[in-house]
């Protein structure tokens, strides 16, 4: 083997993995940038694949003419060329490689990738969600990002029980903040341009009520992350702080928006916010 080759293989796929978070993601995009560079390149390995699976659900390739049914084997195409590269440890789609690199490294295997294929599987057709459903969509599309990248967080760590169990609860936590929080910022293009209703009774949009009790779960959420955030080593807490002050913002900017407006605009954080958020961010850093 010409391991020289190899790496360089290793390090086109990491780049091209790190194109997409920049690309795609300002809030994760910047957080990551206060992790160390290893660590920065494993999420945006996790990140990416993540991004590209989302992309080919409805994005890029329903825009350019690609039927549902056709987005439905490239999607397990793709499921299986992940499970593949992690038993191989290579892959000729460069993204699937870097995550897979990652994958092997911290013990990140289908037993989480699989959820997350079912949940992104379950976008590819109109839909309503019963709670217990929902639930599940949550677990698989978000809670197992949360996962994976506890598993980077976590790498040579050694913890009590009690410990691992509250960063899992924490891990979880947050990945379901972030997913109901998006799930309210794109309630527009959800419900009316994909005919999907994410919370059971708001199949005929968004009243006040409703976004008051999903606000009300995701504030629980967050509370539930922040309860596991001390415990994280120095070096990713500042990371995870920022994005979670960032996702807090925007669930502030949700809530005093009317419903109404929600069912036309999709709600942003501005950058000068989100640049302030990180300031803070490493400032905690510096003293930690």
């Amino acid at each position: 083997m010409n391991t020289t080759d190899f790496e360089l293989y290793n390090t086109t796929a990491s780049a091209s993995a790190s194109i997409v978070i920049r690309s795609y993601s300002t809030s994760f995009g910047w957080a990551s940038r206060l992790l160390d560079a290893t660590t920065q390149a494993h999420i945006a390995r996790i990140y990416a694949l993540v991004r590209i699976a989302d992309e080919l659900v409805d994005g890029p390739a329903e825009a350019a003419g690609v039927d549902t049914a056709t987005r439905a084997v490239l999607l397990d195409e793709l499921e299986a060329e992940t499970s593949r590269a992690l038993q191989l440890g290579f892959s000729t789609n460069l993204v699937v490689h870097a995550f897979a690199l990652t994958g092997r490294e911290h013990g990140i295997s289908m037993d989480l990738c699989r959820p997350f294929f079912a949940s992104m599987r379950r976008d590819l057709e109109a839909a309503t969600f019963t709670d217990a459903e929902l639930d599940e969509y949550i677990y698989g599309s978000a809670e197992t990002v949360g996962l994976m990248c506890l598993a980077v967080f976590e790498s040579g760590m050694q913890r009590e029980a009690g410990e691992r169990e509250l960063l899992v609860a924490g891990a979880r936590s947050l990945g379901a903040a972030f997913q109901k929080v998006n799930f309210l910022r794109d309630f527009a293009c959800d419900h009316d341009d994909r005919g999907r209703a994410y919370f059971p009774g708001t199949e005929d949009g968004l009243t006040e009520s409703s976004k008051t009790a999903v606000v009300a779960s995701i504030r629980q959420d967050l509370r539930a992350a922040d309860a596991s955030i001390p415990f994280l080593s120095s070096g990713c807490r500042a990371a995870v702080w920022a994005a979670r002050a960032m996702f807090a913002e925007l669930t502030d900017r949700i809530e005093s928006t009317p419903a109404s407006e929600l069912m036309r605009m999709r709600v942003r954080v501005p950058n000068p916010v989100k640049a302030r958020i990180l300031v803070r961010a490493l400032a905690m850093r510096v003293v930690r």
